[in-house]
């Protein structure tokens, strides 16, 4: 039993590396994409974009992570994004 506990545990850790990764590359995209919308006169902050993302999340799911906590996990996922969209475009150009 224990070598099946530690099997599944090395996968999940293993899981948990990779997910890490995913969501410091999708940042990455956020703040480039912010930086294009300063660059065009766009707003940071698209809530029609938002909603699409939820909705493209809540038609992925096909589960077990509940339909809500999976949107619970994307809104903070959306909202920490924005915050460092708006430090990043904050920041003064370099001369």
């Amino acid at each position: 039993m224990t070598d099946d506990l530690d099997a599944v545990r090395a996968e999940i850790d293993a899981l948990d590396r990779e997910i890490v990764d995913l969501l410091n590359r999708r940042a990455r995209l956020g703040l480039k994409a912010a930086r294009a919308k300063v660059e065009s006169g766009r707003p940071l902050v698209d809530p029609d974009r938002e909603r699409d993302v939820l909705l493209r999340v809540a038609m992925t799911n096909s589960g077990p992570v509940p339909q809500e906590a999976l949107l619970a996990l994307y809104r903070k996922l959306i909202e920490t994004t924005t915050s460092m969209e708006e430090a990043e475009t904050s920041k003064p150009k370099p001369a």
